[in-house]
């Protein structure tokens, strides 16, 4: 027996925030013109409207899937956004969803997904459920710093700037003959500092200036240039496929330089990739199922997830589909 992904759907939000419109929407200092999307590829990003949750954008992604969802009997809400502290926000979208099942949040910074799915797909194989389905709501524009004060500042918050709104949802299936056929993750948790979005735990739990996020760019790249490609390369040598051999290769993308250093690094064809980030912009958990959407996959293909995450993790998985 397999774990099969059998669905997947997204819902992006109707307003978008062009990067020049970001640029104008910064008060105190004043970036250079332009060097948004001069740094990362990205033209726009969509925005949630203020009474929308990271629960609604999930659940309106799972709505969306085209399926009866009377018989699932696993609900995982894995997304770097909760709605709040408590309850799990997976409870909400059930709620929303009119779901009885049993449910749970994963959480992972850009992983949150791609783990989710690791977990459902674990829990097939033991037998336990046979109908998962994993959502994921990400809201981050609630945690951009736009009042900045200085150059040193707007450094520290730019990775704030390419963040977008986004809901997706993935429906797995118990499946005698095709699915999920190999799977690798790795972390350096070491480097968890280099980005961070500290408020609301029990370090920060109430001081409004931890409530943006943080990060240094440059040191985040060299983390994940340290860590390598092995993981990636080793997927490949572990199951005998070249990328020619997937219809599609999702990537997780938060600038397009990277993207292309990294598609450089694992010799991947560009005609295997789905770019996704210059029109939607860094979708955090959402982007894999977002360019699983966008793919031109068939029943039967084969396509591989590549995952990268804060904290900071990586990511692999084959799936046929």
């Amino acid at each position: 027996m397999k774990a099969r992904i059998t669905h997947t759907a997204v819902h992006l939000p109707k307003d978008t925030l062009a990067s020049d419109e970001v640029e104008r929407r910064i008060e105190g200092f004043r970036p250079p013109r332009g060097i948004v999307e001069r740094m990362t590829g990205i033209r726009r990003r969509h925005v949630a409207a203020p009474h929308e949750q990271a629960s609604d954008l999930a659940a309106a992604a799972a709505s969306n899937l085209g399926t009866d969802l009377s018989d699932v009997d696993l609900l995982i809400f894995a997304s770097a956004s909760q709605d709040m502290v408590e309850p799990a926000t997976a409870h909400i979208v059930a709620a929303k969803l009119g779901l009885s099942c049993p449910v749970f949040d994963v959480k992972n910074a850009c992983n949150s997904l791609l783990n989710g799915v690791q977990v459902a797909e674990a829990l097939i194989l033991t037998g336990a459920h046979r109908r998962v389905l994993v959502v994921t709501g990400e809201v981050p524009s609630r945690a951009i710093r736009w009042q900045v004060r200085d150059r040193a500042q707007f450094v520290d918050s730019f990775a704030g700037y390419t963040l977008s709104d986004s809901g997706a949802a993935v429906l797995l299936a118990a499946d005698p003959q095709r699915g999920i056929f190999y799977r690798d993750f790795s972390a350096d948790s070491t480097a968890w500092a280099i980005g961070t979005l500290p408020g609301g735990g029990t370090a920060h739990p109430r001081d409004p200036e931890y409530s943006y996020f943080r990060g240094d760019g440059r040191r985040l790249k060299e983390a994940f240039e340290l860590v390598g490609p092995t993981l990636f390369l080793n997927a490949l040598k572990q199951t005998d496929l070249t990328w020619n051999d997937f219809a599609m290769v999702a990537v997780h993308q938060v600038a397009l330089p990277y993207l292309h250093f990294l598609a450089r690094s694992l010799e991947i064809p560009e005609e295997k990739l789905v770019l996704s980030l210059p029109e939607h912009g860094n979708c955090a958990s959402a982007t894999l199922p977002l360019q699983l959407s966008m793919g031109g996959w068939r029943p039967g293909d084969r396509v591989a997830m590549l995952g990268l995450g804060g904290g900071i993790s990586l990511g692999v998985m084959f799936a046929e589909m």
